[in-house]
This record gives structure tokens, C-alpha cells and sequence, in this order.
């Protein structure tokens, strides 16, 4: 389960977010920034930095970092008491190898083996059990605060290009299918990431009181 989230939270890099089709040969150098020839405003975020610098997302990796904290230690406590239950069915073993043990006390030990097994076969079972269902609700829970931020950054990436008039953004920080990036180049100039930055942690005193 470790670091699941901050692996899965990379993920989102790869959203592209072409807003509008572009015809790339309207584009000329003669443009001003961000401006296509054609009439057209052409923009680029860095979905990556936006996604990690939106104080939810920060908030979110400490929940999921508790979280699985908590869930490792219940953990490792039923496990613990595996390995004593392993240790004490072992020495039982050990004793029943002395040659001046009588009857009775032996069939009492093998008896008293036989049903610890039992409990610790019981006991592994759970342990695989639980060990599948916290990881499904971790990872449940992730993707339910993935989902929200997504949304949050789609809603606020959205309103700034609908105020500023872009035609055509692309997610300079994502990859095509061949790991390659998807934009080449494009000049800094045309990067509003910062200003989307700035708009999702606008209220983060407020989002932190609800």
C-alpha cells in the first residue's frame, strides 16, 4: 500500500486538454502571444504542478497518509500475534520431542497444539481478508478524493479560459501514448498555470473551515 496515492496522483499528468480542434498551419510567428493567426487564443497549463500545488491535494495525501498508517498498524498487530502463536505451537513442538514426557501430559500438549493451529490457520485467513479489504477501501477512498479535485481544478481551469478567451489549451506536463510529451515546446509566455493555481487555493482558508 505504500505510496500508492502520491503514484496514482501522478496519473492525472497525463489528461490532455485540448478545449477546441486547432489548425496548425494558421499558426504564424507574426502572432501575438497566445494568439493564432486564424483568430484563435492558444493556451498551456502544467496539469502536474496545478494538480500538486492545490492545497487540496495536499490535505488529501495527509488524510491518505493517516489512513494507511492506521490500517498498517492494525495490521501488523494481528500479524504479530501470528508469529506468537507460530512460536508457541513451535516450542510446543519441542517439547513433545522429550523422551520423559508421559502419556497424559503428552496427549495434553498435542491436544493443546492441534487446536492452536487451528486458531492460527483462523487467524491467517483473517489476516488475508483484511489485508484485501483495507486495500480496496484505500483505494476507494483515493479515487473519491481524486475525483474531486479533478473536478475543482476542470471547474476552475474552465472559468478562466471562458474569462480570458482561449480557444485551444494543452496540458504541457502530459504524455502520449509513446511516453512522449505531447507539447514539444511551447514559450512560457503562454503557461497561465500559476494563475489557476492561484485561483484554487483563492479560498483555502474557507475550504479548510467546511
Amino acid at each position: 500500500m505504500k505510496k500508492q496515492f502520491s503514484a496514482l496522483l501522478l496519473a492525472v499528468a497525463g489528461l490532455s486538454l485540448i478545449l477546441t480542434a486547432c489548425n496548425r498551419q494558421s499558426l504564424v510567428k507574426e502572432a501575438a502571444p497566445g494568439v493564432l493567426a486564424a483568430g484563435l487564443k492558444l493556451g498551456t497549463v502544467d496539469m502536474n504542478l496545478i494538480f500538486k500545488e492545490y492545497y487540496k491535494t495536499k490535505d488529501a495525501q495527509a488524510k491518505y497518509a493517516q489512513a494507511e498508517a492506521e490500517a498498517d498498524k492494525d495490521l501488523n498487530a494481528r500479524v504479530d500475534t501470528l508469529k506468537k502463536s507460530i512460536q508457541e505451537i513451535s516450542q510446543i513442538n519441542a517439547s513433545l520431542e522429550q523422551s520423559d514426557l508421559g502419556k497424559n501430559e503428552r496427549d495434553a500438549k498435542i491436544k493443546d497444539r492441534e487446536a492452536r493451529v487451528t486458531a492460527a490457520r483462523s487467524l491467517d485467513h483473517e489476516i488475508a481478508e483484511y489485508r484485501s479489504a483495507k486495500q480496496k477501501s484505500l483505494q476507494d477512498q483515493f479515487l473519491r478524493m481524486r475525483k474531486d479535485i479533478v473536478e475543482d481544478i476542470m471547474k476552475s481551469l474552465g472559468a478562466i479560459v471562458k474569462a480570458k478567451g482561449y480557444d485551444v489549451v494543452f496540458d504541457k506536463s502530459g504524455l502520449s501514448a509513446g511516453a512522449v510529451p505531447v507539447v514539444i515546446y511551447s514559450r512560457e509566455d503562454l503557461d497561465f498555470s500559476q494563475e489557476v493555481i492561484a485561483e484554487l487555493n483563492g479560498n483555502a482558508t474557507v475550504g479548510k473551515a467546511k
